[in-house]
């Protein structure tokens, strides 16, 4: 028997959409609170979508099926319809309703590609409703886990992990971005599962020092150590027929590693200086947010506790739960949806939350403090001290090809004014009362990460494929940034500013090579690729 034989990972992951995902739309705000979070699936077959006042039929599992409704939403359509390159055409109606993507005001017919669609494409609807334009691959259901919030198929699909996870005793691995719930997860698996009435025992193994973190796991006998007077019980044994939850495991010293293995292989554990082993039916639960593959972490430990592995999904990857986390906020403060400004719900739904649910809920928090005081929060400056979680930066980077980065039609929702994240920065860490873009105080400033020059940029994207979101990691700053410093430099174009016949001979050049062009022309790679698609040059 190997490894493998204990291994159950991810054994919910597959697709219960028949035929692949579908386009589906979300509710993300609403001038009637409770309409946030239906949703519409499309199961017509011909992959379009009329979108208007009364149609389609939105819904929540176990609820009545209703339109949108609101007036300030055109009776006339706005088209949604699959493209044959697996992408979407959006087209707005020939109506004074006022139309946003992402962000940013429209007044022709966009073209998504399937990559944009996965991350959540966010349409605002006459300044009053906000929906989310996304895939699914699972039907909605009404599956509810306390703490873990969400209507979207990542949401729905975690919940049922827990649960699985939840009826076995088998050692469970957490992984994900700070920030992302796996404490959450955590506890939730311990309190569906057998041993609810015992204790959750947790412990940061980040702040165990070399030295004791054998005495705080293990225990010791008395005399063990300078000062053991009493013997100590240690974790496992608190731990004893109830669950131990092990947070940053990645973190673990190297010293107890060895200890772990035999205690996941056997329950067996020597407290330190004891002369006999004792046993401990703990039920192990660990999380990360680093690579425990690539490093020097304990292999043969590793593959214990990926017993079954739950993957937490990142808050940018399942944008269609934005608008439910934000009222649920709102309610743990007391608050009714509609102190919370539109235009700011806007934003927070098209930014990519480097900090996950857990910043979100502290921009929520902050904004609603300064609503009250009469105050306009601006997200800018809501987020400004947050910096991307360390352990996620490598996902990021990888992930970066698969995902892809869209200069052209998201560079400007970045820059300052309207958009995506684009408000000005407040003068009173995080309000400006007039919504005018104060510059923040000296103090605010000092102490900040110089910008990255313009050969800084240039290298950056030179070693990373000419793909923003690589480079914007390589360079330890944020995608919005970079767009900023893409947007200033006086060497990188975007590709609607280049012509087409450079276009064509650049490409003839390196073969057809996209990337190899875009290094040559110096622009944004997954950028170059659509327009080109869009001019139908291949």
């Amino acid at each position: 028997m190997n490894d493998s034989d204990y291994t159950l990972t991810s054994p919910l992951r597959d697709a219960e959409v028949t035929g692949g995902p579908v386009l589906a739309l979300t509710v993300l705000w609403h001038p009637d609170p409770a309409r946030i979070g239906e949703q519409y699936l499309d199961g017509s077959g011909d992959g379009v979508i009329e979108l208007g006042r009364f149609m389609p039929m939105f819904s929540r599992p176990g609820k009545d099926r209703l339109p949108l409704g609101y007036g300030g939403i055109s009776r006339q359509p706005l088209r949604i319809a699959r493209t044959p390159d697996g992408g979407v055409a959006i087209t707005p109606p020939d109506s004074r309703m006022i139309v946003e993507l992402d962000g940013e005001e429209v007044g022709g017919a966009q073209q998504l590609g399937a990559e944009r669609v996965a991350e959540g494409a966010v349409l605002g609807l006459g300044r009053a409703v906000l929906l989310c334009l996304h895939w699914a691959t699972s039907l909605p259901r009404n599956n509810p886990v306390k703490g873990l919030l969400g209507v979207g198929s990542a949401a729905i699909m975690m919940r049922e992990q827990v649960r699985a996870a939840a009826q076995t005793n088998m050692p469970v691995l957490l992984l994900g971005e700070t920030g992302s719930g796996k404490e959450v997860a955590a506890r939730a698996i311990h309190a569906m599962g057998p041993r609810a009435a015992a204790p959750l025992v947790a412990v940061n193994m980040a702040t165990l020092n070399e030295s004791l973190a054998a005495v705080e796991l293990f225990g010791a006998a008395k005399g063990a150590y300078t000062g053991a007077q009493t013997v100590r019980v240690g974790l496992f044994g608190e731990a004893d027929g109830a669950t131990l939850f092990l947070d940053e495991i990645g973190n673990t010293p190297a010293v107890v590693q060895p200890m772990l293995l035999r205690v996941l292989e056997s329950g067996d554990y020597r407290p330190v200086g004891a002369a006999g082993d004792r046993h401990s039916s703990a039920r192990l639960i660990a999380a990360t947010d680093q690579d425990l593959y690539g490093g020097a972490f304990n292999h043969a430990l590793l593959r214990r506790l990926e017993s079954y592995v739950i993957p937490m999904t990142p808050l940018r990857e399942r944008r269609e739960d934005i608008g439910v986390l934000i009222l649920h906020f709102l309610a743990e403060g007391g608050a009714a949806a509609d102190e919370f400004p539109f235009a700011l719900v806007s934003d927070c739904a098209c930014y990519d939350w480097p900090g996950n649910v857990r910043q979100l809920a502290q921009v929520v928090r902050r904004a609603l403090l300064s609503v009250r005081m009469g105050e306009v929060p601006l997200l800018t400056a809501l987020t400004r001290s947050v910096a991307a979680p360390q352990g996620s930066a490598a996902r990021l980077a990888a992930s970066a090809a698969a995902q892809g980065d869209d200069f052209a039609a998201e560079a400007g929702a970045y820059r300052g004014g309207q958009g995506r994240a684009g408000q000005g920065v407040a003068s009173n860490g995080g309000v400006s009362p007039a919504g005018n873009g104060a510059a923040p105080p000296a103090d605010a400033k000092r102490g900040r990460r110089a910008m990255p020059d313009h050969e800084e940029v240039l290298a950056a994207m030179d070693g990373n494929g000419w793909r923003i979101l690589s480079a914007a990691q390589s360079l330890g700053i944020s995608r919005p940034t970079m767009y900023k410093l893409l947007d200033e430099h006086p060497q990188i174009r975007r590709p609607e500013r280049i012509a087409e016949e450079e276009l064509r001979s650049a490409l003839a050049a390196c073969d057809g090579a996209v990337d190899r062009c875009a290094a040559q022309l110096k622009t944004p790679a997954e950028a170059l690729r659509r327009y080109l698609g869009a001019l139908g040059i291949s």
